[in-house]
């Protein structure tokens, strides 16, 4: 079996395909953070607008919230990157397992849910 995965590129080609894919959630979570936190700013300009504004501070959640979504996402691609170059090694060694243990994935769909649940409460609380 080390041989096999050693020499045939699949492998290594399936492990750039997944790099390649966290590196896009990532992406995708800091883009999404950015439009968040921006969000926060554009709020506040539609609420200068009124008359009887509200403080401005009331819309500062949102950039808590967007930045908690680009740091999750600068995190992702970090972690990818790690289980990248140590999957590669392991391949080239001959000692990479079929099954490993990681539980990234599910961490990181963990704390997204909880940031969607948050951003929810935040909109419906503040409409």
């Amino acid at each position: 079996m080390a041989d096999f995965s050693q020499k045939d590129p699949r492998v290594y080609f399936a492990a750039e395909r997944t790099l390649l894919a966290w590196v896009r959630t990532g992406l995708a979570m800091m883009g999404f953070g950015f439009v968040v936190a921006r969000f926060g700013l554009f709020l506040r300009e539609i609420e200068a607008t009124r008359p009887g504004a509200t403080a401005p501070h009331q819309f500062r959640l949102s950039l808590w919230f967007g930045t908690a979504l680009v740091l999750m996402g600068v995190f992702s691609n970090i972690l990818s990157a790690i289980h990248y170059r140590k999957r590669v090694n392991d391949l080239r060694k001959g000692e990479w397992d079929i099954d490993p243990l990681t539980h990234a994935g599910t961490l990181i769909a963990y704390a997204l849910a909880l940031v969607g649940v948050a951003v929810a409460v935040y909109l419906l609380v503040m409409r």
